[in-house]
């Protein structure tokens, strides 16, 4: 017994010298100290050098691809779409389970824009985000093409009731569902298929954008009615001549009105949006998740009522709108597409204490291409950012830009993952987003907020003579 408790403490012993050798205090200390942000500065300059404003004629393409897998099947078959199972991504709580069905068709849409020389494509996915892994892949696929990272910009809806099987690590799995590389190279074809698509699609259009208040279908979900929050319906219109039509909207409310109990595939109350504004006022409605980081949806009914109840009151709204918004077939149009350096990557143990960096890697491999990107069209701004992107910090960026003359909108899911970016304030709170998801220090939502002023006053800059 005495050789037992010996050997008991030797062991306990040991867990607690690793567990203190992969653990750290959280780091306190200036982002503007720091090598990570003086090295992204370095990039804004030759950004800056490179990006051109045009003032021309606009063209646009379309497309539409299915990411509704086949189920049931006795093997998988990614060029076909077909699959034994695939995991329904979205929530810890489902633990990995596969999905028993569709309840709604879920895609991936795309938007080619060109003006003059410049081609870009804003793409949208029902699905939980655009997995690194997965976008690398694209990226490669249209490299062959000539098509770079930086003409693509992703969002998705978010809904937590989509495909699974895409994600790597203990972390990734918990989310996603244990990885399948059939379900993998599916999607990268989809994806990829759409991007191009749509540039085969190019035609002469107009274009327009605008928004609207909708503040009763979200809600500040990390400190309630103290909190303040972005609850305006982004939107660009956009019609190729004597052809077809298309809406790009963007909201910031969590597509979760499912919980966790639904194991039918749906794209939640995007999916609402998308159907019926394709029933009403478009050939193609593409909804690209907002800044959804503590914001949550606020609906009303219950089962598949409470995604239909958003959604189908969104597009009311915009029904509304549409007829006012302006189509112009000449913009002013430019981009800016800014690779970031990180800080120290940690997942927290608690509000004090991380991981180390080497065993959150581990856990979750860190994406290694993270991009802060800015497109204008006209006096509208889109931002797109690599995260669950903090409303509060949304709603600053508007009525910074507001003053300046410009109408705005931050999309989330662009590509990479780095979690939650929610103001520093709140990184110490004993919560989800803050806690669990909060992996680059207190000072990360700052250095984003700085490093999207900077982008974003590129492509406001005047053409170029």
């Amino acid at each position: 017994m005495k050789r037992f408790g010996i050997i008991l403490g030797s062991i306990l012993l040991i867990l607690l010298v690793i567990v203190f050798l992969s653990t750290s205090a959280i780091k306190k200390t200036s982002f503007y100290q720091e090598g990570y942000y003086t090295k992204t500065l370095a990039r804004i300059d030759s950004i800056k050098s490179l990006t051109v404003t045009a003032n021309d004629s606009v063209q646009a393409g379309f497309a539409r691809v299915s990411i509704t897998p086949g189920l049931n099947n006795s093997e998988d078959n990614y060029l076909e779409g077909k699959f034994k199972q695939v995991p329904l991504a979205g929530f810890g709580a489902r633990k990995g389970k596969a999905a028993t069905g569709v309840h709604d068709s879920i895609f991936v849409k795309a938007v080619a824009l060109k003006v003059k020389n410049q081609t870009l494509v804003l793409v949208g996915a029902d699905i939980l985000i655009m997995p690194p892994n997965i976008i690398d892949s694209v990226t490669a696929l249209l490299s062959k093409r000539g098509i770079n990272r930086n003409q693509v910009f992703y969002s998705a809806t978010h809904t937590h009731s989509s495909v699974g099987g895409w994600g790597s690590g203990f972390i990734g799995e918990q989310f996603a569902g244990k990885e399948n590389k059939n379900v993998q190279r599916w999607l990268v074809i989809q994806i990829a298929k759409a991007v191009t698509s749509a540039i085969e699609d190019l035609r002469a259009a107009k274009i327009g954008s605008g928004s609207f208040g909708a503040a009763a279908y979200t809600r500040n979900r990390l400190i309630g009615e103290s909190g303040t929050k972005n609850d305006d319906f982004s939107f660009i219109s956009v019609e190729q001549t004597d052809h077809k039509k298309a809406i790009i909207g963007s909201y910031s409310a969590h597509s979760t009105t499912l919980g966790s109990g639904n194991m039918e595939f749906s794209a939640d109350y995007p999916g609402y949006w998308e159907r019926k504004m394709e029933q009403t006022s478009a050939d193609l409605a593409i909804f690209c998740g907002g800044s959804e980081g503590s914001q949550s949806p606020a609906s009303k009914g219950e089962g598949f009522d409470k995604p239909k109840f958003i959604g189908e009151a969104l597009a009311d709204s915009l029904n509304l709108c549409l007829p006012k918004v302006v189509l112009n077939d000449k913009i002013i149009f430019s981009t800016a597409s800014l690779k970031m350096y990180l800080p120290e990557y940690h997942i927290r143990l608690t509000t004090k204490i991380n991981l180390s960096s080497f065993l959150s890697r581990k856990l979750m491999p860190l994406p290694e291409n993270v991009y802060l990107q800015a497109l204008r069209i006209g006096n509208m701004v889109w931002i797109s950012t690599p995260c669950d992107f903090s409303g509060e910090y949304a709603l600053q960026i508007k009525n910074s830009l507001a003053a300046k003359g410009f109408k705005s909108n931050v999309t989330s899911f662009n590509g990479s993952y780095v979690g939650y970016i929610i103001p520093g304030r709140y990184f110490y709170l004993d919560e989800y987003e803050s806690k669990l998801m909060g992996w680059f220090g207190p000072n990360m939502g700052e250095y984003t907020i700085d490093l999207i002023r900077r982008i974003t006053d590129i492509v406001m800059q005047p053409e170029k003579n």
